[in-house]
């Protein structure tokens, strides 16, 4: 007598646990391919940022174009790890997310509006890749396009 394998259940919480991998995966790379042209911007000395000289920290736009440029490239690795739903990639998403969000706090002097949002894009980062749980998500993430209709 042999034993008829249990399929595997896809509960709704499964569902929405892999649909805010998704999310976090592509608010990822949004902020990342954001920051990268915010570096590109910030390397070639545009005249979209201000300089405020009565800043607590103060630092050269090259260099904040440097490090959203590096962020931003890292970003876009890591979200790409997350389609294809690496533990590894939401562990490095939750810490480029909070660089993320420790970077456009100290570049708000010369980018005060965007910086915001940023910050607040990266929140919803950090809260989409920590809120599911590890044995939610087992599939690599572009796997889940054919159990759509399920």
């Amino acid at each position: 007598m042999t034993a008829t394998p249990q399929p595997q259940r896809h509960t709704a919480r499964r569902e929405w646990a892999a649909d805010l991998m998704v999310f976090g995966a592509i608010m990822l790379m949004l902020a990342g391919i954001l920051g990268i042209l915010r570096g590109i911007m910030a390397i070639a000395q545009d005249d979209v940022f201000v300089t405020t000289p009565d800043y607590v920290f103060r630092f050269d736009l090259t260099g904040w174009g440097w490090a959203h440029l590096v962020l931003g490239a890292v970003a876009v690795l890591v979200s790409v790890g997350l389609f294809q739903g690496a533990t590894w990639a939401r562990v490095g998403g939750v810490v480029i997310a909070g660089l993320i969000v420790i970077a456009n706090f100290l570049s708000l002097p010369y980018y005060p509006v965007w910086s915001v949002l940023m910050i607040a894009f990266s929140g919803f980062i950090i809260w989409a890749l920590c809120v599911a749980r590890r044995e939610d998500v087992r599939a690599p993430l572009g796997a889940r396009a054919g159990t759509a209709g399920r």
